[in-house]
């Protein structure tokens, strides 16, 4: 039986590019034993990309990258609004999107794809500080302000630099499930799940010390999942009101006390179903959903399949 190659990832590095996005696009798929990702970043030509803020990059590979590459990451570049993206790059673009080549930007990346006229008629997201001119110089794109990344299946988009860190975690759990995906979070000191729909920025009003209490207290939780966890118990582990607990982690994370210990207790539950033998009435024991009933219902309206059906394609040794 033969080995399943491992995913392409085609990294499109544009003149401005900005060094952490870059950075992040390369990083986080990077090939090592545990990740079955081979990563080839590429410009237009051959040769030196000038980025941003004094950078430059050197680049083995053209754009017929693209038609080797699964993936094709676009990291944002300085002045998006005062740039025109080569006819070129566009056109390689629609080419590997009429294969079917999934294609994902970070940050002002989505200009890129904007033009190539691959968000049409989708919802998409960019920088927070760019997503009015988005919107105005490309009308037929649904664009969302107020998230972290938007999945609309082949094409993909993120916020800010940080949030490409998410959009990359995402599209991992999407190929092979969340134990890699929580794996590679590991590595990067990161966040292990940051929901797309999270708010990609929150004026704040809340004192930075109460932020890191609010920080030690879904700590705590992450490790008390099958306990209670109601409002009421994560406000005593915060030593604040329940009232003043779910208003200000609301406005801190964008999502309420409640939807955050669902979903991380979703969260181990994938994780549980791809590394552990577990019935799905274990499973849902251990991760503090109850019942199996409670469990396939939330697990079918979040993840979009029931749990036998993700154990099926997720369980370790389903993929290299």
């Amino acid at each position: 039986m033969n080995a399943v190659r491992d995913h392409r990832v085609a990294v499109l590095v544009l003149e401005g590019a900005k060094a952490l996005d870059v950075g992040i696009a390369a990083h986080v798929f990077a090939k090592r034993p545990s990740m079955p990702y081979e990563v080839r970043v590429c410009g237009e030509q051959v040769g030196t990309v000038d980025g941003w803020n004094g950078l430059a990059y050197a680049v083995s590979h053209d754009l017929e990258v693209l038609a080797w590459a699964d993936t094709v990451l676009v990291p944002g570049y300085r002045n998006p609004a005062d740039t025109t993206t080569p006819p070129t790059v566009i056109t390689a673009l629609q080419a590997a999107h009429d294969r079917g080549t999934r294609i994902a930007a970070i940050s002002t990346g989505a200009f890129t794809l904007a033009a190539a006229g691959l968000l049409d008629d989708h919802r998409a997201t960019t920088h927070w500080h760019y997503t009015h001119v988005l919107h105005e110089r490309y009308p037929k794109i649904d664009v969302d302000e107020n998230v972290l990344f938007v999945d609309a299946g082949q094409v993909l988009t993120s916020a800010g630099a940080a949030s490409g860190i998410d959009l990359c975690l995402h599209l991992i759990r999407r190929d092979h499930g969340v134990a890699l995906a929580n794996h590679v979070a590991r590595r990067l000191v990161s966040a292990p799940y940051r929901s797309g729909g999270q708010a990609q920025y929150v004026p704040r009003s809340i004192p930075e010390p109460l932020g890191d209490v609010f920080a030690a207290t879904r700590a705590w939780a992450l490790e008390h999942l099958r306990e209670d966890l109601s409002l009421a118990a994560l406000a005593q582990q915060a030593n604040v009101s329940p009232r003043t607990f779910s208003r200000r982690f609301t406005a801190d994370t964008g999502i309420t006390p409640m939807q955050w210990v669902l979903r991380a207790r979703i969260d181990h539950a994938r994780e549980l179903l791809e590394r552990t033998d577990l019935t799905v009435t274990q499973v849902a024991e251990a991760s503090g959903l109850g019942s199996d009933t409670n469990l396939r219902r939330h697990f079918g309206a979040i993840i979009g399949t029931s749990p036998t059906a993700y154990r099926d394609a997720f369980q370790e040794g389903a993929h290299p």
